[in-house]
């Protein structure tokens, strides 16, 4: 497997369990036992699902990044990253909040994404 191949796949990782961090705890709420954590206790439970993020956030960014042998530059990674993130919530919000819609508009934002990442690589 390629570097670029394991860098994207890391970070679809990582952004997977981010995903489940920041936005899984807004559905503990359905949970007899984590409400009575309170605030505190969630952000605990988000820092440890983001711990894991960080074991797939940090090697991907290592083995992709350019001046330690990868093949992307650090904008270029940056923008892989964010286009990334971006599914992987469109998704997860999918699965998880079925209630939430997407417009045109958030088509539009996500086509002008992939403008960016194709200006990236110009």
């Amino acid at each position: 497997m390629g570097k670029a191949l394991l860098t994207i796949l890391l970070l679809v990782v990582s952004n997977s369990f981010m995903a489940l961090a920041w936005y899984g705890q807004l559905k503990f709420k359905t949970n007899t036992l984590l409400p009575k954590w309170g605030l505190a206790g969630i952000i605990l439970i988000s820092w440890g699902i983001a711990f894991i993020e960080y074991c797939f956030m940090i090697p991907a960014n290592r083995i992709g990044f350019k001046d330690l042998g990868g093949p992307f530059s650090l904008v270029q990674l940056k923008v892989i990253q964010e286009v990334i993130s971006i599914l992987v919530f469109v998704v997860f919000t999918l699965i998880f909040f079925k209630t939430q819609n997407f417009n045109y508009n958030h088509l539009i934002a996500f086509c002008l994404l992939i403008g960016a990442v194709y200006f990236v690589f110009r």
